[in-house]
């Protein structure tokens, strides 16, 4: 997509602070954490949101919740725990129109959401 930030810095056009990348998914820090890690996974394929997913999304869609585990592991939070949330369009918090996955951990979270 022309416009969209997240496929910007895909492409390597505004930099980034990348945690992990591959053919599919690219990690990185958000430039405005919410917690002391906030990393933002995304895959690199330009899917707006939830609501947006094709049949053939789902396999990337396991492969994120992967890596997510894979970089709590490697950060050193899988042990003490970590949250992953999902904003979808304008009414669920979404800024930026590209599925992303913000993980956060490094402290306490606050209260439960569920």
């Amino acid at each position: 997509m022309k416009d969209c930030l997240f496929c910007k810095i895909i492409k390597g056009e505004i930099p980034s602070n990348k945690v992990y990348e591959d053919q599919d998914i690219l990690a990185f820090y958000d430039i405005e954490p919410a917690a002391p890690i906030h990393i933002l996974v995304i895959p690199k394929k330009h899917i707006t949101s939830l609501a947006h997913l094709e049949k053939e999304d789902e396999v990337i869609i396991g492969k994120i919740y992967g890596v997510i585990n894979k970089i709590a592991d490697e950060k050193g939070f899988k042990d003490n725990g970590y949250r992953v949330i999902v904003n979808c369009g304008k009414d669920g918090g979404q800024e930026v129109m590209h599925l992303h996955f913000h993980l956060l951990a490094g402290r306490q979270l606050g209260e439960k959401i569920v």
